[in-house]
């Protein structure tokens, strides 16, 4: 840990001194053109993502300075949204909006639903069945009727059924292990 852009372990919530060493480690590995920051492509050697179809947008959903390429800081904290079991629920619901809310404005409107269906279900449906899906879809959770889905609404049907205690939802589902090096 002693590069000059390492991050301070302390800094790094939820994560032990060991996993922050096997994160920059692996960051390090990853970063094939030493620039101290991933590229999607450079993120996508993971073999854990190589073959998730969204990968690309939730590059772009930890990207918080918007650069194009994850740096150190960005890759842990967007990590540590899968790796940490007591991640706050609301936390996870957020960046499970944001994966949908392609555009930022706190609402996902018909054209993000269907480009993130998308990259989800590739060729697998013609685009009229698509759109039909993100129609119907669009129709059952609006609440409000505006023609869009605000993030109550998604939290809504995201948590039906779910309650306070530790039952697997959504957000639990998420979660992973981080990969020793």
């Amino acid at each position: 840990m002693g590069a000059k852009n390492s991050l301070p372990i302390e800094a790094v919530d939820g994560f032990s001194p060991e996993e922050v060493a096997r994160l920059e480690k692996r960051f390090r590995k990853l970063d094939s053109d030493g620039n101290n920051a991933l590229s999607v492509a450079e993120f996508l050697q993971m073999p854990e993502l190589r073959d998730n179809p969204i990968v690309q947008r939730v590059v772009q959903v930890f990207d918080a300075d918007h650069s194009g390429e994850l740096d150190f800081a960005e890759f842990v904290k967007g990590l540590a949204m899968f790796t940490m079991k007591n991640v706050e629920r609301e936390r996870k619901l957020r960046f499970l909006f944001d994966i949908y809310d392609i555009d930022g404005d706190g609402l996902i409107c018909n054209s993000e639903l269907y480009k993130v269906l998308k990259m989800m279900v590739g060729s697998n449906l013609k685009e009229d069945q698509l759109q039909q899906i993100v129609d119907k879809t669009i129709l059952q959770l609006d609440k409000d009727s505006d023609g869009m889905i605000n993030y109550q609404e998604f939290c809504d049907i995201v948590g039906q059924g779910v309650g306070e205690k530790d039952e697997e939802d959504v957000t639990t589902a998420l979660t992973i292990d981080v990969p020793k090096v």
